[in-house]
């Protein structure tokens, strides 16, 4: 049975590893044979303890007997690489993962120098951690570095360890598992993929259960072993694993001249104190001439779809032009409009309408109706949050009410956390970021509107005081100067003065009216205008005169702060550069690089870090922010 399947191998690459399992009782093994131009290499695994006699050895290839010589392996004279390819799951967790990482650090300080290591490790993800490579410090910092997450791609990790392992020289796997896979990659694919290109594959298992059987096929498929350890031997399975490595042997043998074909049966024979060591192995021992040489495909590691890289962006920006067509749907029902008449009454009829258009505007209505009751509901019951959020709209001039803010907020905040998924790949942190980001910058768009708002306001009651001003001078009345500003006036002093006429003619006094304003803008200007009014209503004057001059006061004040930000521009700017670049650069690593920094978000001393950074950080913006006020 065992002849066919060598003999299948053959005709996929003419270079081929033929990893063998011990014919002779003494477990002596024959584990690689490699074509040389003036003969062959044969790779011996000899017996644990034995003292071999290297000028004792004995080669015949067809029964021949050749010219052979032999000595412990190298990476001179033949290329030895192993791949460890380590089960980062969660069920590893806890004392399992640290003997894991013992035992491989172990493996590290055991094997020979030469032996060129790679690792791999699979959970949810198949990552190929380091490259095969003599740098021991190298694959420790790998080890030190793994993390566990969820799920088990044993069989996607075992293939991309096959696919590492390159076509050249001894290779071989080395598995270290706890559980069955969990992924869509079919066993037969693995076994074949494995058998194809020649690996050894060696499999440690932790309480495999019913995994067994499947672990055990890869190692058979791969002329290999499962080892069976608990985590206080898996230490000394690994380091078995590692002086099997460190007590071959290589023996270089001619050919006989009168060899036919490219394949012969090969007998070795080494002494070790009086007893033989020997096995035999049929392989290739001339490189066939079929023409060029195509390199062997493995099956993908990766089984899900394969993205281009442009189509990964292309999804992210469809993603994004959906969203932005939800938010454009959702935002018109919130608007101030003016509706139709067809609309009007679907509203007042209240279902009892006909016609499409009548039911289209009936089903809108239904709908809000049902969600900005949902979202009263919610504020009814806090009140204060209620009350907050109407005072930032009225400041910002927004139409909307309390109950339809929570709602748009609420569909932002959604929005924010799905994107942020979509950017960050599926990362929980991205998506958290996002998701902050949509709760937070709502506020601070309608705290810029105010601010906006407010500027204009403050901008506009020079020229707006100066009408009212020569209104009166023209002979006509306060509250007639007032429906001036209202008729006249710029934004936002026309809607202002009209909510102070509106409370009027609903038996508000004009000066309490008018204190409405500075309380709702915080304006000190302003309330020296309302001050001076109450002075002239009381005792009289020329309120005309008294206007210009604030007027004029206001313009000098503004000048002077305008000169006082002007000269002061360049200290704010480098606060703000100051203290947004370190916030700034983390959230760039965080979705560019999350391996990168992620450390500093699972580990205790990153924790301690990232507190002493934001601590410092906002004491230097405090003082920065105290030293660039200017109060004028």
């Amino acid at each position: 049975m065992r002849l066919p399947r060598l003999l299948a191998a053959l005709g996929f690459t003419a270079v081929i590893a033929l990893p063998l399992p011990a014919l002779a009782a003494d477990d002596t093994t024959i584990t690689h044979v490699e074509p040389k131009p003036d003969g062959i290499s044969v790779l011996v695994n000899v017996p644990a303890g034995s003292k071999v006699d290297l000028n004792s050895v004995a080669v015949t290839v067809n029964g021949q007997e050749v010219q052979a010589t032999a000595a412990p392996a190298k990476g001179e004279s033949i290329t030895r690489t192993t791949i460890l390819t380590v089960d980062v799951s969660n069920s590893m967790e806890g004392e399992r993962f640290a003997a894991a990482k013992a035992a491989a650090s172990a493996y590290l300080t055991t094997v020979p120098s030469d032996v060129k290591v790679g690792i791999v490790t699979f959970a949810g993800e198949v990552t190929e951690a380091l490259e095969p490579t003599v740098d021991r410090a190298a694959a420790q910092a790998v080890l030190d570095g793994l993390t566990l997450t969820r799920q088990t791609r044993l069989y996607d990790g075992v293939l991309a360890a096959t696919e590492m392992a390159g076509t050249e020289g001894q290779r071989s796997v080395l598995v270290l598992s706890d559980g069955a896979d969990t992924s869509d990659t079919e066993l037969s694919d693995v076994t074949n993929a494995i058998a194809e290109s020649g690996v050894l594959v060696d499999v440690v298992t932790l309480d495999a259960g019913g995994g067994l059987t499947e672990l055990t096929a890869l190692s058979t498929a791969g002329n290999g072993r499962v080892i069976s350890a608990d985590p206080e031997a898996l230490e000394a399975a690994f380091s078995a694993e590692a002086e099997v490595l460190a007590r071959q042997v290589l023996v270089s043998a001619t050919l006989p001249p009168d060899l036919e074909g490219t394949d012969a049966t090969i007998n070795v024979e080494l002494t070790s104190e009086g007893q033989v060591l020997t096995d035999e192995v049929f392989a290739p021992v001339r490189v066939a001439d079929t023409g060029p040489q195509k390199n062997m495909t493995l099956p993908s590691a990766d089984r899900g779809m394969k993205i281009p890289e442009w189509g990964k962006w292309a999804a992210i920006g469809l993603v994004g032009l959906g969203l932005v067509g939800f938010l454009a749907a959702l935002l018109p029902a919130f608007a101030k409009k003016e509706m139709t008449a067809e609309e009007r009454v679907a509203l007042y009829t209240a279902g009892g309408g006909t016609g499409p258009g009548a039911e289209q505007a009936r089903q809108k209505v239904d709908q809000l109706a049902q969600a900005k009751g949902a979202a009263e509901a919610v504020l009814r019951r806090n009140k204060s949050l209620e009350d907050r959020i109407a005072r930032r709209l009225d400041a910002a001039d927004s139409g909307l009410r309390a109950s339809e803010w929570l709602l748009l907020h609420a569909g932002i905040v959604l929005v924010a956390g799905l994107l942020g998924l979509v950017i960050g790949g599926g990362g929980l942190l991205v998506g958290l970021m996002f998701l902050a980001l949509g709760f937070v910058l709502p506020w601070f768009y309608l705290g810029f509107k105010k601010r906006r708002r407010f500027k204009k306001f403050n901008a506009s009651l020079p020229d707006t005081l100066q009408l009212m001003s020569g209104s009166l001078a023209a002979g006509l009345s306060l509250a007639q100067s007032v429906d001036t500003i209202v008729r006249e006036g710029t934004e936002p002093m026309a809607s202002e003065f009209k909510r102070v006429l509106v409370e009027t003619r609903l038996g508000v006094g004009l000066e309490d009216a008018m204190e409405g304003i500075v309380e709702r803008f915080d304006s000190k200007d302003f309330a020296w205008v309302v001050m001076a009014i109450r002075i002239q209503r009381q005792v009289g004057g020329n309120l005309a005169e008294l206007l210009n001059k604030v007027a004029d006061t206001i313009r000098e004040r503004e000048y002077m702060r305008r000169q006082v930000q002007a000269l002061a521009a360049e200290g704010k700017i480098s606060a703000y550069v100051l203290g947004g670049l370190p916030p700034g650069f983390l959230a760039y690593l965080m979705i560019t690089k999350p391996d990168y920094v992620g450390v500093l978000f699972t580990n205790p001393i990153g924790w301690a870090m990232l507190g002493g950074a934001g601590l410092m950080l906002a004491v230097g913006a405090f003082w920065m922010s105290r030293l660039i006020k200017v109060e004028v």
